[in-house]
C-alpha cells in the first residue's frame, strides 16, 4: 500500500448528512460525499493486512462475511490514494456490474469483516466505492461497451431486479441476445419500487438501465411472465431462461383485526409511493399517505425503516416500530467475534429522523402484537402489544414468552407489515413444473443455477430466499456463467 501508516494517522470519516429535520422537506439523497482529498485519505486507511478478510464473501454463523461479489478492495482503496481514480473504477467494474447501488444500499458486510476493525474503527469502504463510480459517471468515463461479436443465442431473464440486470449485464457482453422481462412498468425490480428515493435515487437506476439498452440489451415493461405470457413459451422461443423474480410474498401477520381498512404490507406502501412520485409528484394522489395518521411499522430491518423514512416524509401525526427481538447490544458480544457479521445497535436514517421530530427513537423492542381493534366503519384504530421475554421460552412453541401485565395499546391510523419474505410468486413454477425447496424457493444448487426444468436456471431471492442487492448482483454474475457455459459448451465469463 502506498501508505503503510495511514490507519495510524488518519480517523475513519464517513459520507456526513442533511439535516433530518431539513431532508424531510424533499425526497432527494441526503448523503453529501467527501471531496477528493477526503477519499484519498480515507484510502490510505486501509492498512496492507497480510489476509484481507473484506472480499472473501464467506457466509459465517448464517451471515455474510466480506463482499459476496468479492470486490478486490484493498486494490482499489490504494489507487484511490494514489488519484489513480479511472484504474480504481476498472479495478471495481471487475467483479462488481453497479457499485452505484451497492455504494448506496449494501450494509457494508466488508466493513463487518475488514481487518483494522479488530482494533479501529474499519475502512470507509462503501463510501470509497460510491466515490469511485460517481466521478466516473462526472468524468464521462462511463460510456457503452459493445460485445465484439454476438453468438446468435437468445436469452430471457425474467426480472429486472440487482439480480436480472446483473445477469443480463454478464449474457450481453458474453455476446448473447438478451431480452429482459418486467411487470411493472418501470426496469429495476425493487432498486426502483422497493428503495425509497431519497435512499436510492431513481436516476441512478436510470442512467445504468439506459447505458445497459446502448450496450444491446432488450427491456420489455408491463410484462408478467406467468399472467400476460405463459412461461412455456420463453421456454418455446429462447435458447435459455434465467428467472431473477425476487421473493415478493409477504409474510402476513394473521391475528384478530387483519381484516380492518388500513392495514397493509410494507411493499404496497412503498411501491406506490415511488411510482406516484416518479409520474407526478405525489400530486395524483395514488398511494398510501401517512399524513397526519398515527403510524405503526411491525417488523425492523431495511424495508421497515424505509416505511419509517416514507411515513416521516409525508408528514405522520405519530410513529412506532415494533421488533420482536430485544435491543441488539452496542458493542460485539462475546459470541460474535471478528470476521462476523457485527450484530449491534444501529440508528439508520428513519430512526434518526422520527427522533429528531418526535423526541425518541420510534422502536418499541420485545414487542409481540396481538390484536388490531377498528372503528364502526372498519377502520383500524389501536392495535393492543404484550412484551416478551427471551429468556424464558416456551417449549414446543415460542422461542420467548408473553411477560404478564405488560399488556399495552398504541393508536394506529395505519399500519404496515415489514416483516420479510416467504419466497417467490408461484404462478411461473406451477406454470413449469418448477422443483422448490422447503421453503418455496425455486430449487437450483448454489453454483450451477440450473433447475430441474431443461434451459431454466434461476439466481437471486427467488433462489435463495430474501438477502442483500449485492448477493443478488453475485448470484446474477454467476447464473450468466452457468448459463453461458450451457449455451457455448464453455465459458469466459467470471
Amino acid at each position: 500500500m502506498g501508505k503503510p501508516t495511514g490507519f495510524m494517522e488518519i480517523a475513519r470519516k464517513t459520507d456526513s448528512e442533511l439535516d433530518p429535520i431539513e431532508r424531510l422537506k424533499n425526497w432527494k439523497e441526503f448523503k453529501i460525499h467527501g471531496d477528493d482529498k477526503e477519499r484519498r485519505a480515507q484510502g490510505a486507511r486501509c492498512m496492507d493486512c497480510g489476509t484481507p478478510f473484506c472480499h472473501t464473501g464467506h457466509i459465517v454463523s448464517g451471515m455474510a462475511s466480506g463482499c459476496p461479489i468479492n470486490n478486490l478492495i484493498p486494490e482499489w482503496n490504494d489507487l484511490v490514494f494514489r488519484g489513480r481514480w479511472r484504474e480504481a473504477l476498472d479495478r471495481l467494474h471487475k467483479t462488481n456490474n453497479f457499485p452505484e447501488f451497492t455504494g448506496r444500499v449494501c450494509p457494508a458486510p466488508c466493513e463487518g469483516s475488514c481487518v483494522l476493525g479488530v482494533i479501529e474503527p474499519p475502512v470507509t469502504i462503501k463510501n470509497n466505492e460510491c466515490a469511485i463510480i460517481d466521478k466516473g459517471w462526472e468524468e464521462g468515463w462511463m460510456t457503452p461497451r459493445q460485445p465484439e461479436t454476438r453468438t446468435g443465442k437468445k436469452v430471457a431473464v425474467v426480472g429486472s431486479g440487482p439480480a436480472g440486470l446483473a445477469c443480463a449485464d454478464q449474457l450481453n457482453q458474453a455476446g448473447h441476445e438478451v431480452t429482459v422481462f418486467e411487470r411493472a412498468d418501470r426496469i429495476g425490480g425493487l432498486l426502483m419500487y422497493g428503495i425509497p428515493n431519497m435512499k436510492l435515487d431513481k436516476a441512478t437506476v436510470d442512467r445504468r438501465v439506459k447505458l445497459l439498452e446502448q450496450e444491446g440489451v432488450t427491456f420489455v415493461c408491463g410484462t408478467e411472465i406467468g399472467k400476460d405470457l405463459p412461461a412455456q413459451q420463453l421456454v418455446d422461443e429462447f435458447d435459455a431462461v434465467v428467472l431473477c423474480v425476487g421473493a415478493t410474498r409477504p409474510r402476513d401477520l394473521p391475528i384478530p383485526g387483519r381484516e380492518l381498512k388500513g392495514i397493509h404490507f410494507a411493499m404496497e406502501f412503498l411501491h406506490a409511493n415511488t411510482k406516484s412520485l416518479l409520474d407526478s409528484g405525489l400530486a395524483d394522489g395514488h398511494y398510501l399517505s401517512a399524513r397526519d395518521k398515527h403510524v405503526v411499522v411491525i417488523g425492523g430491518g431495511d424495508t421497515g425503516n424505509d416505511c419509517l423514512g416514507t411515513s416521516m416524509r409525508h408528514g405522520c401525526r405519530s410513529l412506532v416500530n415494533f421488533e420482536i427481538v430485544p435491543e441488539s447490544p452496542h458493542e460485539r458480544a462475546a459470541d460474535n467475534p471478528w470476521p462476523q457479521w457485527p450484530k449491534v445497535f444501529r440508528v439508520d436514517y428513519g430512526h434518526e429522523e422520527a427522533a429528531a421530530k418526535f423526541g425518541r427513537d420510534p422502536r418499541e423492542y420485545r414487542t409481540e402484537s396481538l390484536e388490531f381493534v377498528g372503528d364502526d366503519q372498519g377502520n383500524v384504530k389501536k392495535i393492543r402489544t404484550v412484551e416478551v421475554d427471551w429468556s424464558k421460552p416456551v417449549p414446543g412453541k415460542a422461542p420467548f414468552s408473553r411477560v404478564p401485565g405488560s399488556e399495552r395499546e398504541f393508536d394506529a391510523d395505519l399500519v404496515l407489515l415489514a416483516m420479510g419474505f416467504l419466497g417467490p410468486e408461484k404462478t411461473i413454477a406451477e406454470q413449469l413444473g418448477l422443483a422448490v425447496d422447503p421453503r418455496s424457493n425455486f430449487q437450483a444448487e448454489f453454483g450451477k443455477y440450473a433447475t430441474n426444468v431443461d434451459k431454466v436456471f434461476a439466481c437471486g431471492d427467488c433462489r435463495r430466499g430474501q438477502s442483500l442487492v449485492v448477493w443478488a448482483i453475485a448470484e446474477g454474475r454467476q447464473a450468466a456463467r452457468e448459463c453461458d457455459r450451457f449455451l457455448m459448451g464453455a465459458t469466459q465469463l467470471p
